[in-house]
Order: C-alpha cells, then sequence, then structure tokens
C-alpha cells in the first residue's frame, strides 16, 4: 500500500491514488436520485453453474412473500437468466430522468441486460470495462423504487464485475452459492476470501444440488458425493444457510418463467439470516 501523497487533499473521491488513507467507501457510486434503496445483497460464486441465479432469484421471491419489496439487479451480463425465470419478455423502459426495471408478476423489480437488447438471444460481445461500466448504470440509472431487498445477481469468479460492485455499491452483505463438488472447497474460499479482503459481511452460504431425493423411498442420494459445506463453513467460521436439492420441479418453473409460484422451505434459514442484515 503507498504512502500519502505529499499533495494529498484528503477528498478521495477525487482523487486516483491508492494511498494508506484511502477510505474504500470513496469508490462508491451513487444510486438514482429517485431511488429508494435499503439492503444490497450479492450473491456471488466460485465458478459457473452451481444455481446461483436460481438462488438469487427464490431469495427474491421469499423476501417478496414476508411483506418487503424486492429488486434484482442482474449482474452477469454475459450470461443473463434472471428474465427467463421469471417469465419476463417485456423490454426496460426509460424517459430522459432514468430507466424502469421491468415488473415481475407479483411487483418484483428487475433490471437486466436482457431487457436492453432487441433479441434475448442477442450474445454480448463486450469487454471487461464496458461490462463493469454497465453495471455501474444499472446502479446509477435505473429508478429502483421503494426496494427494502436488492439482490445483485454476479458472474462466477473474482474479475471485473464482483470487483465493481463490491466497490461501487454499499453491498450490507452476500451470499455464497456452492455445490458439493470437493474442488468447490478451494473456489470458495477465493470468493470468501476476496469478499473478506473487500470488508464486506458474509451472510452464509448455500449449497445447491447437494442431493437427489429417491421419488420412491425419500433416500437422499449424495449425487456428486459426500458435501464438505459444512467443513468449508467451519474453516471460515461462516454459517450454513441451506443444502438445496437437485429438484426436476423447480427447474421446470423456472423453464416456464413460474419461480416466483415455486414453494419451498429449504431457504427459510436464509430468510432468517436475511432479516437480521
Amino acid at each position: 500500500m503507498s504512502q500519502v501523497s505529499e499533495n494529498c487533499s484528503h477528498d478521495c473521491g477525487s482523487c486516483g491514488e491508492n494511498c494508506s488513507e484511502r477510505d474504500p467507501k470513496s469508490f462508491q457510486e451513487k444510486p438514482h436520485a429517485k431511488s429508494s434503496i435499503k439492503k444490497v445483497i450479492g450473491v456471488v460464486s466460485g465458478k459457473g453453474g452451481v444455481g446461483k441465479s436460481l438462488v438469487t432469484g427464490m431469495l427474491a421471491v421469499l423476501m417478496s412473500r414476508e411483506g418487503y419489496h424486492t429488486g434484482i439487479l442482474d449482474a452477469d451480463i454475459t450470461g443473463p437468466s434472471i428474465p427467463k425465470m421469471f417469465g419476463i419478455t417485456e423490454k426496460a423502459t426509460g424517459t430522459e430522468h432514468g430507466i424502469f426495471p421491468a415488473l415481475t408478476k407479483t411487483g418484483i423489480q428487475i433490471m437486466s441486460a436482457n431487457l436492453l437488447l432487441e433479441d434475448d438471444t442477442d450474445p454480448v460481445i463486450w469487454r471487461g470495462p464496458v461490462i463493469a461500466g454497465t453495471v455501474k448504470q444499472f446502479w446509477t440509472e435505473v429508478i429502483w423504487e421503494n426496494v427494502d431487498y436488492l439482490f445483485v445477481d454476479m458472474p462466477p469468479g473474482t474479475g471485473d464485475v464482483p470487483l465493481t460492485v463490491f466497490q461501487s455499491l454499499p453491498v450490507d452483505g452476500i451470499v455464497v452459492v456452492t455445490s458439493p463438488q470437493d474442488l468447490v472447497s478451494m473456489i470458495v474460499a477465493k470468493a470468501v476470501n476476496m469478499a473478506k479482503m473487500m470488508n464486506i459481511p458474509i451472510v452464509g452460504l448455500v449449497e445447491n444440488m447437494s442431493y437427489v431425493k429417491c421419488p420412491h423411498c425419500d433416500e437422499k442420494i449424495n449425487v456428486f458425493g459426500e458435501s464438505h459445506i459444512d467443513e468449508t463453513a467451519d474453516k471460515h467460521q461462516l454459517k450454513v444457510l441451506a443444502k438445496l436439492a437437485m429438484n426436476p420441479e423447480i427447474a421446470k418453473a423456472c423453464d416456464k418463467g413460474a419461480i416466483e409460484f415455486f414453494n419451498t422451505i429449504e431457504l427459510d434459514k436464509a430468510v432468517q439470516a436475511l432479516l437480521t442484515v
């Protein structure tokens, strides 16, 4: 870490130096002037394909059922799946005053790159800085109205977008989504360590695809082998918020754009944890 410059004005917001006295919050961007957002919760994973967007969607739905106004900022710009699982087909609208997020059937506010594309299948072929800039715009130019919990669905890994979100948004906590494979413990550690380095509180861990329940005898089958989530949680002194089964019914609900109408009790502990953030 560099020392304080001799010419330091102590105005970190207008300074490009990385000195020892810089306040991490000086990187934060202000939301749109007409936005009202109480809590920002990031949903992250160390690798792709673990069901991070599914967990994001379900947490927004469950908190909405608790009576809170929720929204989802889909920061997975190159792989947006949130609109599909909520059955949103219309595009985002806007005026000279700002961009308005789409509303789901139950009133959850959604902003995603797919809501700006002419065709949902158009690829987003952008460099990292452009993608990170778009995520910032979803925060600064979108009018988030009366949101109690804004969930940020982040792309996997510890690259440009997670760094941008952690630095630019006032993140109140993150939920780390993982799967049972042994190698995942190392990848989870990377995400956890990044959050700790950025002073972002970790709400807890959610293990997806933890097991399959036999439809005939209810026996739990560990398709990916024994779970290591408890060991990983103990190592980092974190809570295990849920162990989610591989459930074809929720997959069908997402494919039909009906995630809002799927019922589960598996994430109840996660909901309770979010209430304390």
